[in-house]
């Protein structure tokens, strides 16, 4: 048996809980899979994984197994990047990973770009706004929006991604522009329930000093088109990530409230597997993306 072949398919199986996953991750046969697992098991002398009609769970000397097999084969990984990292060409798969209105608005154009200067990149975008496992989805590079918590990833800084205060310009006529942020208290608003401070907007004044306004108003979303719409419709003041309403202030859809005042900006990183041994196509791409996410850019790319 390929014992290598071995170790990456159990690796499989408990990432994936299930036999088939792996063999279809690794392109090989269910029965394959099977028998590779069951001759770890044999030369091993101790049951790996608990198998059940809801899928298979290690043992506890499977997870020790695992954690032991995980850090042998990141290392086979980075041992296979040398050549890539000798080469001046960037070519290969590349997995990138992203939430899904940043991808469809920002990532997309970008690595359009970026693939018509390294032709030999073939690219596969995933857009998801839960927390991804990079190692365990295969992932190469993830952007990621916030502070970073510590781990073992490598990372590299992108920028801030900012955001504006935004109405349509109906409202605006009805309810007036705010000449302040504490004015939104009274005012309905919109609000995007998954940062920004929920439904406390804060606020940074020409002095320094930091204001928060409690909102409320008709809508509430984890969904930033569906606050984008809402906006767009009239139906309150929102507080959105410039690539997001860009566009619509540029098309006079939406206006832009309160320039006097700065909502807080998101620090953006590109995130990868290890820091140790980046593979190239892993690098152009981070050095390409911190190209683009100057200030200047920043409202260029919203524009547009």
């Amino acid at each position: 048996m390929d014992r290598i072949t071995g170790i990456q398919l159990y690796l499989r199986v408990v990432e994936t809980g299930s036999f088939s996953k792996a063999a279809a991750d690794l392109g090989v046969t269910q029965p394959t899979a099977t028998k590779h697992v069951a001759a770890l098991e044999a030369q091993l002398g101790a049951r790996l994984l608990h198998r059940s009609t809801r899928g298979v769970t290690p043992t506890e000397v499977g997870q020790l197994y695992y954690d032991k097999c995980k850090r042998i084969a990141l290392e086979l990984e980075e041992a296979g990047n040398l050549a890539t990292l000798l080469q001046s060409g960037v070519g290969g798969m590349l997995r990138v990973s992203c939430s899904v209105a940043f991808g469809r608005r920002v990532l997309v154009p970008l690595t359009l770009r970026f693939m018509r200067q390294h032709p030999g990149i073939t690219l596969d975008l995933s857009f998801d706004d839960r927390y991804v496992n990079l190692v365990e989805q295969g992932i190469d590079v993830a952007v990621r929006m916030g502070r970073l918590a510590d781990s073992t990833l490598g990372a590299r800084y992108l920028g801030v991604n900012p955001w504006a205060l935004v109405a349509a310009p109906p409202l605006i006529e009805r309810r007036g522009a705010p000449t302040e942020p504490q004015a939104l208290a009274a005012e309905d608003c919109l609000v995007y329930s998954s940062v920004m401070g929920d439904d406390r907007w804060q606020f940074r004044a020409p002095d320094g000093s930091t204001q928060v306004v409690p909102v409320k108003g008709p809508l509430r979303s984890n969904n930033l088109s569906a606050v984008l719409a809402a906006c767009r419709a009239g139906l309150g003041f929102a507080a959105l990530p410039w690539y997001v309403a860009g566009p619509s202030v540029q098309a006079g859809e939406l206006q832009g409230l309160l320039p006097a005042y700065e909502l807080p900006s998101q620090e953006m990183h590109a995130v990868f597997p290890s820091p140790r041994l980046v593979p190239a196509k892993v690098r152009s791409f981070i050095d390409f993306l911190q190209q683009q996410f100057t200030a200047e850019r920043w409202w260029e790319l919203g524009g547009r």
